[in-house]
């Protein structure tokens, strides 16, 4: 059985303010054809599906249009949908039934029955090959909040929460267990943060403040072939377990990820067992650029835009750009002066990255009280601020300035 692993489209997604319909479209539209070429039997797609909990009419009409041409171009496709932490777990599941007539099955919530328990079978999905018999079970586990899991009495400060995950993913592996028979595998998919996983600041959304939510590998039985994970966009295996995989997100979704090499896995079962796993390059629709490489003073930068000279192209494919300006004291006029050295470039200008040398202040290095803050008057603030950012004194101008601002 070969499966493909996926996640993380945030369909929907803008990068500083720039719809990104075309590049989704253009992934998608690849993957429909990795779909043939690879062969595939199943498509697990892991979780964030959507950008926010609310997607717009266009998003939905773009997954809801995928799903059907997948089921054209390959009828015995298995299509495996599971809700991460930005998706809406009623939203997805409102159209399950009748997406599950048409070969795909999505798991936004986990249930309950009538008398509040948590009903396992829901969980635990049979995959089919090409002669329509059951070759593994996939244990289809969305993105958990803590009301999703089971009440686990714990010892030694364990975390509850933690605890109901790990206990709910037993559960559905001792039914996964119980349904198998000879020769079948199991694999299991989930949306969640693994302890060690590397994860991009600028456009993963934390689970819980504080890393509560990283778990453990120990959470998925030896017994399982491989498990699918969403949330992270960076593509990595968990610790040293090959078989536990995130395949990151298909496109950078911020210009800290504009070096990932973004892909989908192919996997290979053989009978009950992991025979293979290859990644699969998605290519790239629309190049993000950061210039300078590096943050550098504005003259350099500017030169460099100057120097800039990226082919003609459509709106929708021509480059991102980052511009990263390392500053001395305030430049009036930043962005004006940008805006004029890419006059005429066939690039969007997304996003200025300003940055100093200067070392950090003692704000940055003392936690202080309510009372402390309490204290401090807004241009104390201020001087504070300006010397944590440009390593100097505010000049009286600038205090005069912020002074008059501050006047009723």
């Amino acid at each position: 059985m070969r499966l493909l692993h996926t996640s993380d489209w945030h369909l929907g997604q803008s990068l500083h303010n720039f719809e990104r319909h075309y590049e989704h479209q253009r992934f998608l539209d690849w993957l429909l054809d990795a779909i043939v070429a690879e062969q595939a039997d199943v498509l697990l797609i892991a979780g964030d599906i959507y950008d926010n909990a609310n997607p717009s009419s266009a998003s939905q009409k773009q997954l809801y249009r995928f799903l059907r041409i997948a089921k054209e171009r390959a009828p015995h496709l298995n299509l495996i949908i599971i809700a991460g932490n930005h998706d809406s777990p009623g939203r997805l599941d409102a159209p399950g039934p009748l997406l599950e007539a048409h070969g795909t099955r999505v798991i936004g919530a986990v249930q309950r029955n009538a008398d509040g328990e948590i009903d396992v079978e829901s969980l635990v999905l049979p995959l089919t090959g090409r002669s329509g018999a059951v070759e593994a079970w996939c244990l289809a586990v969305p993105f958990l909040r803590p009301g999703d899991v089971p009440r686990v009495a714990t010892e030694d400060g364990a975390d509850p929460y933690l605890a109901g995950i790990a206990t709910l993913y037993q559960q559905a592996f001792a039914l996964a267990l119980s349904k198998r028979q000879d020769g079948q595998a199991i694999v299991a998919m989930g949306h969640c943060h693994m302890v060690d996983g590397q994860m991009s600041n600028d456009s993963e959304r934390r689970i819980v403040i504080g890393g509560t939510e990283m778990l453990p590998a120990g959470i998925f039985d030896p017994a399982i072939a491989y498990a699918a994970l969403g949330h992270l966009h960076l593509a990595q295996n968990v610790g040293k377990q090959e078989h536990i995989r995130y395949s990151g997100s298909p496109l950078p979704l911020s210009f800290a990820e504009v070096n990932y090499a973004h892909q989908i896995l192919r996997i290979d079962l053989d009978g009950p067992v992991l025979r293979e796993i290859v990644p699969v390059p998605v290519p790239r629709a629309v190049e993000l650029l950061r210039v300078p490489s590096k943050p550098a003073p504005l003259t350099q930068v500017l030169e460099e835009l100057a120097a800039l000279s990226p082919p003609d192209a459509p709106v929708e494919q021509q480059p991102y750009l980052e511009v990263r300006v390392l500053l001395e004291q305030p430049e009036p006029g930043l962005r004006a002066r940008i805006e004029a050295a890419l006059d005429g470039k066939p690039v969007r200008l997304a996003k200025i990255e300003t940055s100093t040398a200067a070392r950090a202040s003692s704000i940055d290095k003392e936690v202080m009280t309510l009372d402390q803050l309490e204290k401090l008057k807004p241009d104390d603030i201020f001087r504070q601020l300006y010397q944590q950012r440009f390593g100097n004194e505010a000049p009286a101008d600038q205090l005069s300035a912020f002074a008059e601002l501050m006047l009723p």
